[in-house]
Order: C-alpha cells, then sequence, then structure tokens
C-alpha cells in the first residue's frame, strides 16, 4: 500500500508544479522575478527532477499488468526516443512565442518558423511520444495511468495553450503562426542546424547510459 501512496504523492506534485507555474498570473511574476532564462532554467530543472521522481515511484508500485509484456513493445522507446530528444532540443533551441521552450538568442521569424513548422509544442509533442512509447513498453496499472496521464496532458495542453495564445495574442496570431502547425508530419523549415541533432544523439546516449542506474531496467530488448 504504501507504494501507491508514494506513487500517488508524486503524481500530485508533478500535476501541481506544472499546473501552477501555466497560470498566466504565476508565470508572469515568476518571469519578473527570473528573468526569462532563468525561468526556464529553473522550471526545466524542477520538471526533471519531479519527473524522476514520479518514474520511481511508478516502477516502485505493486504490479498490476495491463498490458502484456511483449517484448516487441519494448522496441518502442528505443526506436522512438531519438526523435523525442531531437523535438525536446530543438524545440529549446528557438525563440518560441507560441509554448514552452524558447532558450534560442534569434527572434522568431514567421517566414522560417524551424521546427515549429512541424508543431508549435516541440516539447509537449517530445512528451506525448515519450509517454506513448513508454506505455507500450510499460504495461503494469500504475506506468498506464502515468504514462496514459501524460500523454493526455501533452495532448490536451496543445490545444488549451494554442486557444490561450490566439486570445491574447490577436491579430499577431494570425501572422506569426501562418507558417506553423499544432502537430503535423511536415518537415521543419528551415531543419535545426547541426548542433541540434548532434545535441540530441548526445542526450538520447546519455539516457540510454543512465537509463539502468536511475530507473533500475534496461533500455535495451
Amino acid at each position: 500500500m504504501t507504494g501507491w501512496v508514494l506513487f500517488l504523492a508524486a503524481l500530485i506534485t508533478f500535476l501541481l508544479t506544472h499546473a501552477i507555474p501555466a497560470r498566466p498570473a504565476v508565470r508572469g511574476h515568476l518571469i519578473t522575478a527570473l528573468g526569462r532564462k532563468g525561468y526556464f532554467a529553473a522550471y526545466s530543472v524542477l520538471s526533471l527532477l519531479v519527473l524522476g521522481w514520479l518514474i520511481i515511484a511508478a516502477a516502485r508500485a505493486p504490479y498490476v499488468e495491463v498490458i502484456p509484456p511483449w517484448a516487441l513493445f519494448r522496441w518502442v522507446p528505443l526506436l522512438v526516443m531519438p526523435v523525442v530528444c531531437w523535438l525536446a532540443v530543438s524545440g529549446m533551441a528557438i525563440q518560441n512565442p507560441f509554448s514552452f521552450g524558447g532558450l534560442g538568442q534569434r527572434a522568431f521569424d514567421p517566414e522560417n518558423p524551424g521546427i515549429l513548422s512541424s508543431t508549435r509544442h516541440p516539447v509537449l509533442a517530445a512528451l506525448m511520444l515519450w509517454a506513448l512509447a513508454h506505455l507500450l513498453a510499460n504495461g503494469s496499472l500504475s506506468h498506464v495511468i502515468l504514462f496514459g496521464l501524460f500523454g493526455g496532458f501533452a495532448s490536451m495542453g496543445m490545444a488549451l495553450i494554442d486557444r490561450r495564445k490566439s486570445r491574447e495574442m490577436g491579430i499577431e496570431w494570425v501572422r506569426l503562426s501562418r507558417n506553423t502547425a499544432r502537430f503535423s508530419l511536415r518537415a521543419p523549415h528551415p531543419w535545426p542546424p547541426l548542433w541540434v541533432w548532434l545535441a540530441s544523439l548526445a542526450a538520447f546516449a546519455v539516457l540510454l547510459h543512465l537509463h539502468a542506474a536511475v530507473i533500475g531496467l534496461s533500455p535495451l530488448p
């Protein structure tokens, strides 16, 4: 029973740390206090720490099978995670007036939106793909709850943020977003620079190396 209590505590903490800073008044106050870069850096570190706790708590919850542990499903995260890392790094590498991320120095150019031509929400898209891939590979009840909520959170978040941003930006939304998409298979225009690809591969390699030590399970099939 203790395992379920810890899992619930971690889940609630994760939801609160994402719901509260997302409120415009709170987010604006934090950006004023920390600066834009300081806010995103602190938010990213906090999110990763809470995410790590939640993943560990889900792994330690009592096992109740929901999806059969087929060997084929264990390949899915291994194939999808390089894309997840690429989306996350690409999203953080540019200015993004539409969603999370946006640590880039260059101002957003609506004629050359980069990764935003594929998705205005690269960080949320990365979270959604990460969740769906890991849901298939981890079919216990705690993991289905965990990854199902993440996938739903990311998908709904895209729609909610689009609606809020279009209301806040008014006519500027039409001008700035005309060459972007909420989520599509359209290729980025232009493609991210070489260092983004290298950083994505490095991030994937680090995650692959640390997975067994941190999570307690090898990601290799």
